[in-house]
Parts: C-alpha cells; sequence; structure tokens
C-alpha cells in the first residue's frame, strides 16, 4: 500500500512540476502593459462596489476608488449595501456629501433577505440596470486602488479594444502569519492567472479587479445559468463573455492596475473564503482548469497520506521531505519573479515553511467545497 501511495506522489509531483515550470515560462514572457503618453481619457466606466457589513472599509477604502486621476464626469461609483447589520449605508450618505459622483443602492430595496443564493450577483445584476456608464467596472468594500486605476483601464480599452478585462489583486500583508500566508498564497493564483493569459488562455480573474463592456454582459444573458452559485461573478462570468466573445478578452498587466484588498482577519474567515472559491470548481466551462485543480488537490492529498504513512516506513520520512523540497524549490522558481512584479520579495523567506499548512487547507476547503456548505457574511450558504 505505501509502495503505491509514494508511486502516486511521485507521479503527480513530476507532473505538477513540469506544469509550474510552464506557468514561469509564460509568466516570465507576459509583456507589462504600457499606456501611450497622448491619449485622451474617453471611456465612461461605472465602478459597481457590493458591500455588506463593510462600514469601517467605506471609510478607509472607498476614497481611493472616488478620487482617481480620471475626469469625474467620465466615471461613477455605485455602492449597493447588502442587507447589511452595521452602519455601512450611513457612512456612504456621509462620502455622498462630499462626491456628488457616488451612489447608494439598497439591495432590500430589491431582493428580501433568504430570497436567493446569490446576493452578490443580484446586487451586481441590479447596480448594472442603474449605471449610466458603458463599461463596468467591479471592485469590492474591502480594497484599495492606485490613483491611475481607472486611466489604465481606460488606456487598455482604447489600444486593445476588448469587451473584458482581468486585472490583478493582491492581499495587504499586515505582518502576521496568517496574513503572510494567505498572501503568498494568493500570489500564487495571480502568477497562474498571468501565466495563463501569457500562453493564450483566460482562465482565471477576480471579481475585485474586473472590466467588461455593459453591452457584452447583457448578450450572454447576465448571470443567467450560473444565478444559483453563490460564488462566480467573476470567472464564470468571463467564460460566458469568453465563450460569446472569443478573442476579446484583455489582462492588464500592469503595476498601477493591481487593487490591494484585505486579507481574512483569522483562520476561520479564512477557510470559509478558500471553501466559497472552491464550490464553483465543476461549474467551469474550460474543464482544464478543474482537471489542473484536481491534479493540485490530489497531489496535496498524497502528500499529505505520504505524510502519515511515513511514520510507519523505513525511510518513509526521506520520501516525503525529498518531494515537498522538490515541489518548493520549484514553486520558488515561479514565485519569485510573482513577487518582484507585486513588490513583495521580503517576505519569500517564509514560503518554505507554509508547505504544511498549504496541503491541509487545499484538502479541507477542496473536499468542503464539494460535500458541504460554508458561512460568509453571516450567511449560511450552499
Amino acid at each position: 500500500m505505501y509502495q503505491v501511495l509514494l508511486i502516486t506522489a511521485i507521479v503527480l509531483t513530476t507532473l505538477y512540476c513540469l506544469l509550474i515550470i510552464l506557468y514561469r515560462r509564460w509568466f516570465l514572457e507576459l509583456p507589462r502593459f504600457e499606456a501611450p503618453n497622448n491619449l485622451i481619457p474617453q471611456t465612461r466606466f461605472s465602478v459597481i462596489i457590493p458591500a455588506r457589513n463593510e462600514a469601517e472599509n467605506v471609510d478607509q477604502f472607498l476614497p481611493s476608488i472616488l478620487e482617481q486621476q480620471y475626469p469625474s464626469e467620465l466615471f461613477e461609483v455605485i455602492v449597493i449595501n447588502d442587507h447589511s447589520t452595521d452602519d455601512t449605508a450611513e457612512r456612504v450618505r456621509l462620502l455622498q456629501l462630499k462626491y456628488s459622483h457616488l451612489s447608494l443602492i439598497e439591495l432590500s430595496d430589491h431582493v428580501e433577505q433568504g430570497a436567493t443564493n446569490a446576493y452578490k450577483k443580484k446586487a451586481i445584476e441590479i447596480a448594472i440596470a442603474q449605471s449610466k456608464g458603458d463599461w463596468i467596472v467591479t471592485t469590492d468594500a474591502d480594497c484599495k486602488a492606485d490613483s491611475a486605476w481607472l486611466k489604465q483601464y481606460d488606456a487598455y480599452i482604447q489600444v486593445k479594444q476588448p469587451v473584458f478585462i482581468a486585472a490583478p489583486v493582491m492581499f495587504f500583508n499586515t505582518g502576521t502569519f496568517l496574513s503572510i500566508f494567505q498572501v503568498l498564497d494568493f500570489m500564487s493564483l495571480q502568477g497562474i492567472t498571468a501565466a495563463a493569459v501569457s500562453a493564450g488562455s483566460h482562465a482565471m480573474c477576480n471579481g475585485a479587479n474586473l472590466a467588461y463592456l455593459k453591452t457584452a454582459f447583457y448578450e450572454v444573458g447576465q448571470f443567467k445559468g450560473i444565478d444559483h452559485i453563490a460564488s462566480g461573478d467573476d470567472m464564470l462570468l468571463m467564460q460566458k463573455i469568453k465563450q460569446k466573445f472569443p478573442g476579446k478578452l484583455g489582462y492588464l498587466f500592469q503595476e498601477k492596475a493591481i487593487i490591494q484588498t484585505a486579507a481574512m482577519p483569522d483562520w476561520k474567515s479564512f477557510l470559509n473564503q478558500r471553501i466559497r472559491w472552491a464550490s464553483k470548481a465543476d461549474s467551469y466551462q474550460d474543464k482544464r482548469i478543474f482537471w489542473v485543480l484536481l491534479m493540485v488537490y490530489l497531489l496535496n492529498l498524497a502528500l499529505l497520506m505520504l505524510s502519515i504513512a511515513a511514520s510507519f516506513e523505513v525511510n518513509g520520512w526521506n520520501h516525503f521531505v525529498m518531494l515537498v523540497s522538490i515541489k518548493t524549490i520549484v514553486e520558488l522558481s515561479f514565485m519569485i519573479p510573482i513577487s518582484r512584479f507585486f513588490g513583495l520579495i521580503e517576505i519569500m523567506g517564509w514560503f518554505p515553511l507554509m508547505q504544511p499548512f498549504h496541503m491541509l487547507y487545499t484538502v479541507i476547503a477542496g473536499w468542503l467545497g464539494k460535500f458541504g456548505s460554508y458561512q460568509w457574511k453571516g450567511r449560511k450558504l450552499q
């Protein structure tokens, strides 16, 4: 039995490392977008921010969205208050006194509590219906933007003429173990996103930093067909648009386009977030994503089982340490250039220490994402 487990772990580690080497090559080949200096802003944006119990974040982060180096007459910011039990709405109303291009929608005026499993998608649909811009930009209430964020989007639209744009996202690093763990984990996902684009496949994106043509959103039927899934307002929508508009998706690979967002404050919240992300894995139309996720899951499961079995076998721990070391070295070769892009090279020394925690959480979140439920924003979702 141990020999079968060892051979399985070796095969999966080999396949995984080959894939990571490809990802590294593709990432290094992806050119940064440089906006021409002579462009005049012309795109009309509607920035949509669903918010539930985000009172503190509204005060801290929303001004960075509102105070863009972009003509205020060319963009609006719409916050949708999703049945908040704190004073999120009141904080937004106070900001409206200062910013005339900020508006507030109460989701409770349109959707009753308990009426859906996908509140965020409903919030976005309602906001888009009331928006004035030609392009929709989505982000979250706990996100901070560079002052040139919308300017980068406008330049990319003028130069590339896409209908959908994904852009990079990164967690704030507060210096705690949990924060560093989340930053490193999420940074790897962002690197894979960029690498896949470089290889010619838009495989992933994040709803904290997306833009799409409003007419394209309606042409694909909004969230119809995926509106029963609590998550997926980003990747599942991207797949619908990709199918309808092949070759018209873009990736804004530029430091000034990075959105920074808050990491989860505790392990329970972190695990629930990852379960929520994992819950949509078998809904992807592009089955290559599913098979890659399955391989990663099986690899971590095999290594975890090998770590348990190693205690009962001669040289068992040597086998486990060897495989994890190979995996870590290959991953580091990929993560170092990604960390340089995000300006986070200083935390890479933590990466090898995170391996056991990463294996454990991947197995738990992957299993519960498929077979369990999770808590999110005070709601129990499937």
